[in-house]
């Protein structure tokens, strides 16, 4: 294969919608959540992940893993929850069964602010997906979305 050929320009262009698709959907995301709840997109996911954690086996997440959920480095992972913890949404404390591991909790003010925050998250979503949907070039991709198992259903 090269550089021209028709099979890796398609690859590319489909590559460059979903890039874009992605793109749309995050900013308005994000617009939403800043001007109603002063949270960033990243915020909202870390608060998010974590928030479905639970106790007993395999119920929390080491940072590796929470840093994989919300696709960030771990030491991006790390400012970030440094920040919430700041915030008092988050609390970090050592895993009881090994003190090398810090787990990391959303507090009962980070829970009150995901519950109010998640409508608004999800109505931009169905907006961003909702005009992204009118796009010939990206419809295909959120018929996509639509069609994966739990996703949310078009208006």
């Amino acid at each position: 294969m090269t550089a021209t050929d028709p099979a890796m320009t398609a690859l590319a262009h489909s590559w460059s919608a979903l890039s874009l698709l992605h793109g749309r959907i995050e900013s308005c995301v994000e617009r939403a959540l800043q001007a109603e709840h002063k949270l960033s997109a990243r915020e909202y996911s870390l608060l998010d992940v974590l928030g479905r954690q639970h106790d007993g086996e395999g119920g929390h997440l080491q940072m590796r893993q929470v840093a994989d959920s919300v696709v960030l480095s771990q030491s991006a992972t790390t400012r970030l929850v440094t920040r919430l913890e700041q915030r008092g949404l988050l609390s970090r404390y050592l895993c009881p069964t090994d003190r090398r591991g810090i787990y990391t909790d959303v507090t009962d003010a980070g829970m009150r602010l995901l519950d109010e925050s998640r409508p608004t998250h999800n109505t931009a979503l169905r907006k961003a997906l909702d005009e992204a949907a009118e796009d010939p070039a990206l419809a295909p991709l959120v018929k996509a979305v639509h069609e994966l198992p739990g996703a949310i259903q078009p208006a």
